[in-house]
């Protein structure tokens, strides 16, 4: 491996997706945004972006015939960071979409936000780590990120969340799983905090 490590972003031709890419580059990151399965197999790393609806990017992804070189990124052991709706399509289902089936990396459900707080939740708000990840090292405590979903992701396994929020309670917005690690905030649209975030994933490509 250089020493700029190769890092694919999966595109499956929905939505705004360079952002990420983008955000990688700056943080140090050979970013590819691709749909070649030779890219993605040959990359260090691999991340899975999203925004707009669960069963929509999931058809994308599908239709793309992308959702076995997600698999395969997955199993591979390489590190792999889904953000947004990204980080839904890991989980098995969403209520979103009850006819749209996950990839069910991250065994659990996607569901609404509480009711009585405004949906979407579309605003900056406070991290709270639960449980420490790497990619957390060298935050304040309660760092601001920023986030624009109106679903969260509630694994089997509550041992996965790594960190919440509260917005009509403690959701879970953070979790990691092995070699997967997945986000519900925007690190690309956090300022320092999140490019400090995606910085963590990059120097942790390799070790």
């Amino acid at each position: 491996m250089t020493d700029q490590p190769r890092v694919a972003v999966i595109d499956y031709g929905i939505g705004n997706l360079r952002s990420a890419q983008k955000a990688l580059e700056h943080v140090g990151a050979i970013a590819r945004l691709t749909s070649n399965e030779a890219d993605i197999d040959a990359a260090d790393a691999v991340v899975l972006p999203g925004v707009g609806a669960f069963g929509a990017c999931m058809r994308a992804l599908r239709s793309a015939n992308l959702e076995s070189v997600t698999h395969a990124a997955v199993d591979s052991g390489r590190p792999f960071l889904g953000i947004c709706v990204g980080m839904q399509m890991l989980f098995s289902g969403s209520e979103e979409d009850e006819t749209a089936t996950g990839l069910a990396v991250i065994p659990g459900k996607v569901k609404w936000i509480p009711s009585g707080v405004p949906r979407p939740h579309m605003q900056w708000n406070q991290l709270h780590v639960t449980v420490h990840d790497p990619l957390f090292d060298g935050l304040d405590v309660d760092a601001w990120v920023y986030f624009v979903h109106s679903l969260a992701g509630y694994p089997v396994d509550e041992h996965v969340v790594t960190a919440t929020t509260s917005y009509g309670g403690q959701i879970p917005v953070a979790f990691r799983s092995g070699n997967v690690a997945a986000l519900q905030f925007h690190p690309e649209k956090s300022a320092e905090v999140g490019l400090r975030i995606l910085s963590n994933f990059v120097s942790g490509i390799g070790r």
